[in-house]
């Protein structure tokens, strides 16, 4: 390992005390290193050059690392200094001995399933991004319902007339898709997750659908002119009457280093209250 990209989320006051605190900790080591400022909705940056990337920040941190460093199979070191911390499994008081671990190639490696979301418009593709935990299409103002058309694997799935629709990872399982009545999934399998938004038939429910899955999401149009389609929270992209949004699992897969099964069941327990009854 020769090169570090260190992200840090400038609304996170002791994000640039650790930065500096980690830089001089891999220049003795003989790593050199970057900087990047992180505000919550940056571009995409290029990775390309490093080796590994740094996030010092919360989970929305990790998702834009994630996206920008899977182009390259970067491993991911997130160090978590957000609230919640589900998917940024790193302690502040425990980074040298992880990172440590990380670069003795004695660390603990966890793939992510990613999905790779695209636009297209008058059979030309006008956005593409990828996705650690969901990408979500809406009406840009709320209690708003909108008409969507779903094909998989080119066959008609349903029509949904509804808030809108969550297409998520098994990690996006646990966030926005959980708390509109989607399951979690474990992150070690290969699927993602169909939630409807609000939907006006009762019969739409969640669905996990098979690794070999595309999707293929059309925008009718209704009463509603401003419909948005939103990766990771983070990229917010305006939808057209017409739009065809293509969904699948990407082939490469996000790395995140001293992420485990054993973490992500420990955080579903303990911060999704997932344990049963008090005091279990």
């Amino acid at each position: 390992m020769k090169k570090a990209l260190i992200i840090i989320n400038v609304t996170k006051d002791e994000s640039m005390s650790l930065a500096k605190e980690i830089a001089a900790w891999l220049t003795k080591k003989g790593v050199d290193h970057d900087f990047l400022s992180f505000d919550g909705f940056v571009d995409n940056t290029d990775f390309k050059g490093y080796d590994f990337v740094v996030s010092l920040g919360g989970d929305g941190t990790v998702l834009y690392a994630a996206r920008n460093a899977s182009k390259y199979g970067l491993p991911v070191f997130p160090v978590n200094l957000g609230e919640f911390g589900f998917i940024a499994s790193v302690q502040p008081e425990e980074w040298q001995k992880e990172l440590k671990l990380f670069l003795d190639g004695k660390s603990v490696f966890e793939k992510r399933s990613m999905l790779k979301v695209e636009v297209l418009r008058d059979g030309k593709k006008v956005y593409t991004s990828l996705s650690l935990n969901d990408a979500v299409i809406s009406a840009e103002r709320g209690v708003s319902t909108i008409m969507l058309s779903v094909k998989r694997n080119s066959l008609p799935l349903c029509r949904l007339k509804a808030d809108g629709l969550i297409l998520a990872t098994p990690t996006g399982s646990t966030a926005y898709s959980a708390a509109a009545g989607g399951p979690i999934v474990s992150p070690e399998v290969e699927a993602f997750v169909l939630t409807p938004l609000n939907s006006f038939s009762l019969s739409s429910r969640p669905l996990v659908l098979s690794p070999d899955s595309k999707l293929e999401i059309s925008v009718e149009k209704s009463r509603i002119k401003g419909i948005c389609l939103t990766v990771d929270g983070q990229e917010p992209f305006a939808l057209a009457y017409g739009d065809t949004i293509a969904v699948s699992l990407n082939k490469k897969k996000a790395q995140l280093v001293a992420v485990s099964a054993e973490k992500f069941y420990n955080a579903l327990r303990s911060k999704l209250n997932w344990s049963g009854v008090p005091h279990a």
